[in-house]
């Protein structure tokens, strides 16, 4: 079974082109240009994995649709996609799993997202279990970017 994914971004050329390769590698992949029609694919559809952009309609867009993909009952994995990377983090305490910047070359596109999914699933499987991208345990209860456990 191909894992969906749900790409969101603005930038036309880009959405097409992450689309091109991500299906060239097996995903299913459904597209949306703006954070209104990402939120209301995530209402109609089940995705394992949402990738979006961070700034489209407005600044903050791609927080709105990590959000609500968060709300989603079947709880997809999620990654904020931008090229204006902010070294305060400040995407994990909006619940983002992982930053893609852009521009991302293919494999290293592929390999991030082979290991968000895999992290996810072992998340879900194993909450008390959590390790943050250092290696560091975390409680389930601080999964959406709360503090690191002791």
């Amino acid at each position: 079974m191909k894992r969906r994914i749900l790409l969101v971004d603005d930038d036309l050329p880009v959405l097409l082109t992450l689309k091109a390769v991500l299906e060239l590698n097996h995903f299913d992949v459904e597209t949306a240009t703006s954070a209104r029609e990402a939120m209301k694919k995530l209402n109609e559809h089940v995705y394992q994995l949402v990738i979006t952009d961070a700034r489209m309609e407005t600044e903050d867009a791609g927080f709105h649709v990590v959000r609500a993909a968060r709300k989603q009952p079947y709880n997809p994995a999620t990654a904020m996609l931008t090229a204006y990377p902010q070294s305060s983090g400040h995407w994990k305490q909006e619940g983002a799993q992982s930053l893609l910047v852009k521009p991302v070359g293919t494999e290293d596109l592929l390999r991030q997202i082979e290991a968000l999914l895999v992290r996810h699933e072992d998340e879900k499987h194993h909450p008390s279990q959590l390790k943050d991208t250092a290696g560091q345990h975390v409680s389930s209860s601080n999964r959406e970017g709360g503090r690191k456990a002791s």
